[in-house]
């Protein structure tokens, strides 16, 4: 009932606008902020956004946003981030994450990484279909949208020192099971991104856990030539 009750709270327009910008950002975001990008009043913005957090779709803090410190700083201001609880409902009932972690433990525990590796690269291609290997990162970025990596483009130092893009994603759809087996599980999304988005194309993923982010990176391919 509680998933469902969270889930249901986004049925208003506004709040699930609130919800999906706060989301997009990947950061803190201040109540000021949040009514300016949806275009509502700010103390209607914090109406919602408060119960958002009350029904723990939202985490909520409070810091200065000045970046100042001390007499004059001005007040604290509250702020709000994605909570990373995940939700889901399924009616009637089903408990697939089970079934995954046993799946998990069973293959990792038998040394099966590299059929797992190889079924997961076969998964992706048969999920690219007859299309050729993605051409471009606003390419790789709708396709991994379409499969709930919410991706972003990070400016990063190539080899040479020139500045390069790469595709970062906040969102890891196994995250749960990769939490408990993450070179496992790593090493499948991998595998499933290479097949997806092609190895001998524009673009391909690599390996680049940090923490809050999905453990692959997509990133053009000329950026490994510099």
């Amino acid at each position: 009932m509680e998933d469902i009750d969270a889930i249901a709270a986004l049925q208003d327009p506004v709040r699930r606008r609130l919800y999906e910008y706060v989301a997009a950002q990947g950061r803190e975001v201040g109540r000021n902020e949040a009514a300016q990008a949806t275009g509502v009043a700010r103390t209607l913005a914090a109406h919602h956004l408060d119960r958002l957090a009350e029904a723990g779709l939202l985490e909520s803090g409070s810091r200065r946003l000045t970046g100042r410190s001390g007499p004059g700083a001005g007040r604290p201001a509250k702020v709000y981030t994605r909570a990373r609880a995940e939700r889901s409902v399924s009616l009637p009932a089903r408990d697939y994450r089970t079934a995954a972690e046993l799946l998990a433990e069973a293959a990792e525990q038998a040394g099966l990484d590299a059929g797992l590796c190889a079924a997961a690269r076969r998964r992706g291609e048969a999920l690219r279909g007859s299309a050729a290997p993605c051409g471009d990162l606003e390419q790789a970025m709708e396709m991994l949208a379409a499969r709930g990596y919410e991706p972003h483009l990070e400016g990063v130092e190539g080899a040479s020192g020139a500045a390069a893009d790469v595709v970062r994603m906040r969102n890891c759809p196994f995250h749960a099971v990769a939490e408990r087996f993450p070179p496992l599980v790593c090493g499948m999304n991998l595998a499933l991104l290479e097949g997806l988005l092609g190895t001998d194309g524009p673009v391909h993923a690599r390996m680049d856990a940090r923490p809050g982010n999905c453990c692959v990176v997509v990133e053009s391919s000329k950026n490994n030539d510099d």
